[in-house]
């Protein structure tokens, strides 16, 4: 291997720099335009468009093969997330800072994408096969600790200096210059620090057509697809709506949290709940096998969601019963999760695996990009109780499904 660096030296900061946009793109943009009074309905609408890259992800990947090293995409892409987070922060104290802004989150989200397909194709590449075993848990653990830092840390910063700032807008322009700063570095710092390995060329060997006619074909995947879509339906939807909830004035039917609090309850304790309920689901599949554990992962994902009910028609006052509830939702999210990204590995399987697995996961941003479009309609129509009543009632037609799928 040419120029072999010590993988501490780069894999820590590569996934740090693949979780920390996303999480930004998908989550934080959703507390920012509540912060900002843009209403429910627009905000599901106009950032679940955001999920676009990650579907059509799979369609554009080839030409990260065909053009550039992917380690030059790697970098070219954090220096240009970089750009996106600085335009969003200059357009932020603007009169059409809605527009503005949005155009630099999707500039974002196409980055973000890209940087995902050259950055795991990277880690096959720039390690050798026991390294490649011994950081797939590091680098999970380091995507999970870009998420508390981008919608914790930074959310409570955000808060911290919307209480000191007379306009939300300048303390939220003051937090996307700090993260143009933060990719801006990490964008250097990988230019000089990541390896050259040689595998990494621009040629390319796969027959796109020969890959998309496999998976196509491959026996019982027009239920698995479906499976795929459905799954996430309940949540797709609560993913939108659940930090407006917890931000919206209480004489709203709210619960009138705080910025920062909302940045500590659902950005860090919510997250470090969902990162041990993805590793309880995958010590006792890898122990037990998918077959046996698929009912009870999906009905601790599902099930949950029923807090959120409680949430919205008890309203407490007491920081702890909301903790406690958000806390256990991510709990059974994380380790029901785990069922669906598994069975994913299972429809992937064959001489394309990785390629198939890309499809996959195109088809299960497809099912989170579409319900979430709508979701703030639907909310703003049945209201916060009715609207999580419904939530609960759209992760049916999912489990219906489990019966017919193949799983090992």
């Amino acid at each position: 291997m040419k120029d072999y660096k010590n993988p501490w030296a780069w894999i820590p900061s590569l996934y740090l720099a693949e979780g920390f946009p996303y999480v930004l793109v998908m989550t934080v943009s959703v507390i920012l335009y509540k912060n900002l009074g843009i209403g429910n309905a627009e905000i599901a609408f106009y950032t679940s468009w955001l999920y676009l890259p990650w579907v059509i992800k799979p369609f554009w990947s080839p030409m990260v093969d065909l053009v550039k090293t992917k380690r030059w995409w790697i970098y070219s892409m954090q220096l240009l997330l970089s750009v996106g987070l600085a335009g969003i922060a200059f357009s932020l104290p603007t009169t059409y800072f809605f527009q503005a802004s949005l155009a630099f989150f999707y500039l974002m989200a196409f980055s973000s994408a890209t940087h995902d397909i050259a950055a795991d194709g990277f880690y096959m590449l720039g390690l050798n096969e026991k390294d490649q075993s011994l950081f797939v848990g590091i680098r999970n653990i380091f995507y999970r600790l870009s998420n508390i830092f981008g919608q914790g840390v930074l959310v409570m910063i955000a808060g911290y200096l919307m209480n000191r700032m007379e306009s939300p807008a300048v303390a939220w322009s003051w937090v996307f210059g700090l993260c143009a700063v933060i990719m801006a570095t990490m964008g250097i710092y990988h230019f000089f620090i990541l390896p050259r390995p040689q595998s990494d060329t621009t040629n390319n060997q796969r027959s796109i057509k020969e890959l998309f006619v496999s998976f196509f074909s491959k026996k019982g995947i027009w239920t698995a697809l479906a499976f795929i879509l459905l799954y996430r339906l309940g949540e797709a939807q609560l993913t939108k709506i659940a930090s407006p909830f917890l931000l919206e004035a209480r004489e709203n039917m709210g619960l009138g949290i705080t910025t920062e609090t909302v940045g500590l309850i659902y950005g860090t304790i919510g997250v470090i709940a969902l990162l041990l309920g993805g590793i309880l689901g995958g010590i006792l599949a890898a122990k037990h096998g998918l077959k046996k554990w698929i009912w009870p992962m999906v009905l601790a994902m599902n099930i949950p969601n029923l807090a959120y009910v409680y949430l919205a028609y008890a309203l407490p006052e007491n920081t702890w019963v909301v903790t406690a509830c958000i806390a256990i939702e991510q709990l059974g999210y994380g380790f029901g999760f785990t069922a669906f990204m598994l069975y994913l590995i299972q429809v992937s399987k064959g001489p394309y695996q990785t390629a198939h697995y890309a499809l996959c996961t195109g088809f299960m941003a497809l099912g989170m990009m579409l319900p979430g479009m709508v979701a703030g309609y639907i909310q703003e129509w049945l209201g916060y109780g009715q609207f999580f009543i419904w939530v609960c009632l759209c992760t049916i037609p999912g489990m219906l499904l489990i019966p017919k799928l193949k799983i090992e």
